[in-house]
């Protein structure tokens, strides 16, 4: 610990690396390969902040998360070369197939997410890992959009490349905000019937 002239820590000094100063530690379900090293949840989706989305991984070990993501990114990484092979680069130029993936992926999220962040959701504690990270992420894609969007511009279709780029971000905002939008509703909707 920095300590002053008079032996009392200094406003702007670091604290001692086996200090917390955020107050989050290991009780809160998150690992670290280094004392020093700053804590990361598992899962960056997890608000460690949230008691319920916490216990999400707490019964769960790291080779069952490992093993969860890398499943679910394989059938999401699949899937996604199953619809490049189907819908291959049209005449035009235009990358319809990842648009598709991505705003699709998009939309999934926004249904999944609502309906594993509902108390309750406890007796299921690697679907967001294996669905969300793991499926989910490894179907959408961000390098292909990235080189997608190079090509049209090498090519010279700078209006095209920016219909693109504009147009991939906010078919993606829009269908993650419409789907988890109706999602939400849909489960509060259930929730007042089951309790009614």
């Amino acid at each position: 610990m920095s300590h002053g002239a008079s032996g009392e820590q200094g406003a702007g000094a670091n604290p001692a690396p086996d200090e917390d100063p955020a107050g989050r530690g290991a009780d809160r379900g998150q690992w670290r390969a280094h004392p020093s090293a700053p804590q990361e949840p598992v899962d960056p989706d997890v608000d460690l902040h949230r008691a319920a989305q916490r216990a999400e991984t707490a019964g769960a070990g790291l080779a069952q998360v490992l093993g969860a993501v890398a499943a679910g990114g394989v059938i999401g990484a699949l899937a996604r070369y199953a619809i490049f092979l189907a819908w291959p680069v049209a005449d035009d130029g235009f990358p319809w197939a990842t648009l598709v993936v991505n705003v699709l992926g998009s939309g999934l999220i926004g249904v999944l997410l609502p309906l594993v962040s509902e108390d309750g959701h406890e007796e299921r504690p690697l679907v967001r890992l294996f669905a969300g990270t793991g499926v989910l992420g490894g179907f959408t894609t961000f390098s292909a959009y990235a080189y997608d969007l190079r090509v049209l511009l090498v090519d010279g279709r700078v209006p095209l490349a920016l219909a693109y780029a504009v147009g991939t971000v906010l078919g993606c905002m829009a269908a993650v905000w419409l789907t988890a939008t109706v999602t939400r509703r849909a489960v509060v909707h259930r929730r007042r019937a089951v309790t009614s």
